[in-house]
């Protein structure tokens, strides 16, 4: 069977400036939470590769979008550094890392590749992170202003702008599971940076429409569908527990511009309710987004919980529900993760049924594996799992598009195996192999057919089984 994609569908990859860039001590580039965490613990990052050796798109851009063209690519999204571009968050704009910026955004355009930019991927100024990062509210007002800027800057050629990607993972990482630093674990610390995430993602759109700048903003989510083991009350509350806090805290906010009620009054019975200010409410309300990028790797399996919480224990979201191992599940082995093609349409379905259709795309979308040297055969990896795993996913997003989802493109993760916070290159996710010693990039198999399938707008499936 053969899958055509509407036309003028985006096909591409992302990536953020962190996990790329490289050159952190080039320009005047100011330290992130990353290069302070690592200084402390570099025992925490896998064989202590930390963010200073990234796969160096500072140096190699233009050989790199060179790349995004052989791959067909008709967009790219990467990240701004705030740290690059503004050095200590507040102060003076570098002006090398505008010029930077402007090449990179110049070199895309010009080889007809859509830049699609976010403002902030998990990298923290330290001096931002030093006044409390998204616990204090001057910081919520950096950042307006740093959107500001940046809009500035760059808006009379970016078309597509997102305030955030994947904001839930600097609260769980950072403020609940210790796998991020400030490495706090404190619930209400927890959503009180949740709560100001927010706020700083609607103090950005307001900026934007203020300034009525052409093109569109919007937010990166990474949706983690909530099934629940069975339809006993139990696990479909625990369900709906988990769906709150880890999808709903961030999507009913920018889609609705308020949170769930149920959410509120969950939070509120455990006594874990951000502080709120009066004049809150309403910039939430304009925080509305136009676009909604779709983060999906796994599902979230959960159940009931079978044993009583310790009361003494720090109050966790694990207090409403237990993670499930389904038997049977099909895995990514190397990242522990559930293979679960079907997810992407359950997301879409629900964005269609109970979200009024926004517009969207998949925003990242990805499989990370060990070793992939074993799989050279002439000179190039043959990641055939990838093309798998691609190619299954995009059929559920072809059932999704095809039932009316306003789907309007497919960005894989990533374009170049690149540094991936702690574990840095134990798991490699590129269409491109990187070559830690020499910098070399080889396009592997996956690429080759992901540039076919971009030119096609589609592909042929010899067996497909729902259709």
């Amino acid at each position: 069977m053969k899958y055509t994609f509407p036309e003028h569908f985006w096909w591409g990859s992302a990536s953020s400036a962190l996990q790329t860039e490289g050159g952190s001590q080039l320009g005047a580039r100011g330290e992130t939470t990353w290069d302070v965490w690592y200084s402390q613990q570099p025992t925490r990052f896998h064989q202590q590769v930390g963010p200073q050796d990234t796969s160096t798109f500072y140096q190699h851009w233009r050989e790199d979008i060179a790349l995004l063209k052989q791959l067909n690519h008709n967009s790219f999204r990467t990240s701004l550094s705030w740290a690059r571009l503004i050095p200590d968050g507040s102060g003076d704009v570098d002006p090398q890392a505008v010029a930077f910026y402007n090449s990179v955004i110049d070199e895309l355009l010009a080889q007809g590749i859509q830049p699609f930019i976010t403002l902030f991927h998990f990298d923290m100024p330290r001096v931002m992170q030093e006044l409390g990062g998204w616990e204090n509210r001057e910081v919520v007002a950096a950042f307006s202003r740093y959107a500001t800027l940046c809009f500035e800057l760059f808006g009379d050629r970016v078309r597509h702008w997102f305030t955030f990607n994947e904001p839930i993972v600097p609260v769980e990482g950072g403020y609940l599971y210790d796998f991020h630093y400030p490495n706090v674990v404190d619930f209400k610390r927890a959503a009180t940076v949740a709560y100001h995430t927010v706020l700083a993602h609607a103090s950005a759109v307001r900026a934007f429409r203020v300034g009525e700048y052409a093109g569109e903003i919007g937010i990166v989510l990474n949706l983690t569908p909530s099934y629940p083991r069975s339809q006993n009350p139990a696990d479909l509350t625990a369900a709906h527990h988990a769906d709150l806090l880890f999808n709903r805290s961030f999507l009913d906010p920018v889609l609705h511009g308020e949170y769930p009620a149920d959410l509120v009054a969950l939070l509120k019975h455990w006594d874990q309710l951000p502080a709120c200010q009066p004049e809150d409410k309403a910039m939430i309300a304009e925080g509305k987004i136009d676009l909604l990028g779709i983060n999906y790797y796994q599902p979230r399996r959960v159940k009931c919980r079978d044993s009583a919480v310790n009361l003494q224990s720090p109050f966790m979201p694990e207090w409403l529900f237990d993670n499930y191992e389904m038997p049977g599940r099909k895995m990514n082995p190397y990242r522990g993760w559930e293979i679960y093609e079907p997810g992407i349409y359950d997301i879409l379905t629900n964005l269609r049924v109970n979200y009024g259709n926004p517009r969207c795309f998949i925003s990242e979308n990805g499989m990370g594996v060990e070793d992939e040297q074993r799989f050279v055969e002439n000179g190039q990896i043959n990641d055939s799992y990838r093309i798998e795993f691609i190619s299954g996913h995009l059929k559920w997003l072809h059932k999704g598009i095809n039932e009316g989802c306003q789907c309007l493109g497919y960005h894989m993760w990533t374009f170049i195996d690149n540094w991936s916070w702690c574990n840095a290159y134990k798991n490699r996710y590129g269409f491109v192999q990187l070559d830690l010693a020499t910098q070399r990039r080889t396009v592997k198999k996956s690429g080759e057919w992901f540039a076919a399938t971009s030119a096609a707008n589609g592909f042929e499936d010899k067996d497909s089984d729902h259709d």
